[in-house]
């Protein structure tokens, strides 16, 4: 019998040994299972509720560590450098589906949005969100801080 064969029979009766046992018998034995998250998954925001207004508004400070935060999280990753788009929609755009409010803003970065926009809230403080929305409501505007060349 050639190799092959031989690893292919083996396959095959460790399948059949293992058909009879239920799960509970086979995982009495093994050690407990650890749940980690590999990444942001879509979903309600899970943090605490947040404001109904952007508690720093247009302050300067918080526009630029959003700015920072746009990079550091990756948002630049999908919507471009800049927020011009990339493989995620423009941000510099005057239309947006889900709406350009501070709310709204707020709620796709935290609850996140079908095709491919993660929820972040519960990952990322509120506070952090707040000014990613500071930063990008100030965009296409005089306040942008490091605006595009």
């Amino acid at each position: 019998m050639n190799a092959p064969a031989k690893i292919a029979m083996l396959v095959a009766i460790t399948l059949i040994a293992g058909c009879g046992k239920s799960t509970r018998e086979s995982t009495a034995n093994a050690a407990p299972r650890v749940r980690t998250a590999v990444g942001p998954i879509p979903g309600p925001h899970t943090g605490a509720s947040a404001p109904a207004k952007n508690p720093f508004g247009d302050d300067p400070t918080a526009r630029a560590d959003g700015r920072k935060w746009f990079d550091r999280f990756n948002c630049s990753g999908c919507h471009g450098g800049h927020a011009g788009g990339g493989m995620g929609p423009s941000l510099r755009d005057v239309d947006w589906l889900y709406g350009s409010s501070d709310e709204a803003v707020f709620s796709s970065i935290a609850e996140g949005r079908g095709k491919g926009m993660p929820a972040w809230g519960g990952r990322i403080p509120d506070e952090e969100i707040w000014k990613l929305v500071s930063y990008i409501r100030s965009l296409r505007t005089a306040s942008e801080p490091d605006p595009p060349t």
